[in-house]
C-alpha cells in the first residue's frame, strides 16, 4: 500500500489593500451616520422630527449596509429596486398605519 500523507497546503494570499480599504471606508460612512445620531438624540427635543430623523438615517445605514454587505449594489437594478421599493412600501404603510391609529384614538 502506499503511503498516504495528510499535509494540508494551505496557500496564504496577501492582503488586498483595496478591500481593506472600502472596508474602513464603509465603517467611517457608517460612524459618520451614527455619530449624527447621536447629537440629534442628545440636542434635540422629543417630537416627530426627531423620530423623522431618526428613521430616516436608520433607512439610509440600512440601504447602505444592504447594498455593501450583500454586495446589491454591484447587482443588476432591477433586484436593486425590487428589494428597496417594497422595503420604501412598508415602511410608509407602518407610518401610514402608526397615524391613523393615533387620529382613532384621539376620535373617542
Amino acid at each position: 500500500m502506499a503511503h498516504a500523507e495528510n499535509e494540508s497546503h494551505v496557500t496564504v494570499l496577501p492582503p488586498d489593500k483595496a478591500k481593506i480599504k472600502k472596508l474602513w471606508t464603509v465603517a467611517a460612512y457608517l460612524g459618520a451616520i451614527t455619530a449624527v445620531e447621536f447629537l440629534v438624540a442628545f440636542t434635540m427635543n422629543h417630537g416627530p422630527l426627531k423620530t423623522a430623523i431618526f428613521i430616516g438615517m436608520t433607512i439610509i445605514k440600512a440601504g447602505y449596509i444592504v447594498g455593501e454587505f450583500m454586495h446589491l449594489r454591484y447587482e443588476v437594478k432591477v433586484l436593486f429596486w425590487s428589494i428597496l421599493i417594497p422595503l420604501i412600501f412598508i415602511v410608509w404603510m407602518l407610518v401610514a398605519f402608526i397615524y391613523e391609529g393615533i387620529a382613532i384614538s384621539l376620535v373617542r
